[in-house]
């Protein structure tokens, strides 16, 4: 078993430079702060490079809502599938200059998960653009009440669409960051974890980003900590060299974090044993304000791991896990 060094908490802290690994340009109205506001909250706050995404759904305005919802969860109108999102990233960063867009990384979202022609739809995209996009994803499968309010059937990440994504994603060397739940709010045990594992054994040159590590808010609403993940998530890493895990905000507390602040010995552990699998993200959604809070809000987790671990945390890995043409 590896061993823990805490003593860093009486050490001067270090200044790190981050690359955010999971962040969306847009919100749920496909609305956005803007490219001025992104980059000078990246250079405020010593972020490097960043993981851009649309959202792949849009929430509705419904005839019979007296009120514009803020929140795809601030009603109960539903929410469709937005294929435009992709446009608004691509004509963003075409506004640029060179030196600005080498640092944001575009991944493309804008598809339907149960639809079998989703994959040509992304090779037409990929086509018309070519070496603009590196990734694919966010990809919405199981996601909290989001899940029942978009319109069609409950996506899965192993139904027969993706497998088609995947497939593409290995032929142009895609990184997938994926949204799946592990669970539901109320079962405690990995439900849904089938439908992780499925993908990554038999798709083994594919990475897959499993986006907080299948956990969410929405979840912890009704049970504050699973306490089937780590040991989860120590089985599926040592299985499958293809996972990556984004430590999005969810899984800063109580996972990375105690209530009190203090780092957990068992994902320092873990973290230190795959030293290249995991990565922050802020995850948020079309404004930026809080950007730098999120990213130095796991800077406590970072000083309690070897330095040249957390380095590779917070900046390193997400680049590492790039199309090899893009990191040339």
């Amino acid at each position: 078993m590896l061993l823990i060094c805490l003593c860093v908490f009486s050490a001067e802290a270090r200044d790190y430079r981050y690359s955010d690994a999971h962040l969306h340009y847009v919100d749920f109205f496909q609305e956005s702060e803007g490219m001025t506001k992104l980059l000078a909250a990246m250079d405020a706050n010593n972020i490097e490079h960043v993981m851009l995404s649309g959202i792949p759904v849009a929430k509705k305005w419904h005839e019979d809502e007296p009120k514009r919802p803020r929140y795809y969860a601030g009603d109960d109108a539903a929410a469709y599938w937005y294929s435009a999102t992709d446009v608004i990233v691509a004509a963003a960063l075409k506004q640029l200059p060179a030196e600005q867009r080498r640092r944001l990384h575009p991944f493309l979202s804008g598809f339907n998960p149960n639809d079998k022609n989703s994959d040509a739809h992304i090779r037409r995209m990929l086509e018309l653009d070519p070496g603009l996009w590196q990734g694919i994803g966010e990809v919405f499968t199981r996601h909290d009440d989001l899940t029942s309010l978009i319109e069609g059937s409950t996506p899965r990440a192993n139904n027969e669409a993706m497998i088609r994504v995947y497939h593409l994603a290995a032929e142009y060397d895609l990184p997938v960051l994926l949204h799946a739940n592990i669970t539901s709010k109320r079962e405690r045990n990995p439900l849904y974890l089938k439908e992780v594992e499925e993908p990554l054994r038999n798709h083994p040159h594919v990475r897959f980003i499993w986006a907080h590590a299948g956990s969410s808010m929405e979840i912890h609403r009704h049970q504050p900590k699973l306490e089937f993940l780590l040991p989860t998530l120590q089985r599926l890493l040592e299985a499958y060299p293809n996972l990556y895990i984004d430590l999005s905000w969810s899984l800063l507390t109580p996972y990375l974090l105690d209530a009190q602040g203090r780092p957990d010995a068992e994902w320092l552990e873990l973290v230190t044993r795959y030293p290249e699998r995991f990565m922050v993200g802020s995850d948020v959604v079309g404004r930026f304000d809080s950007l730098g809070e999120l990213m130095h809000g796991f800077d406590p987790f970072l000083d309690a791991l070897p330095e040249v671990v957390a380095r590779k945390v917070a900046r390193d890995n997400f680049l590492a896990i790039l199309p090899r043409k893009a990191q040339r």
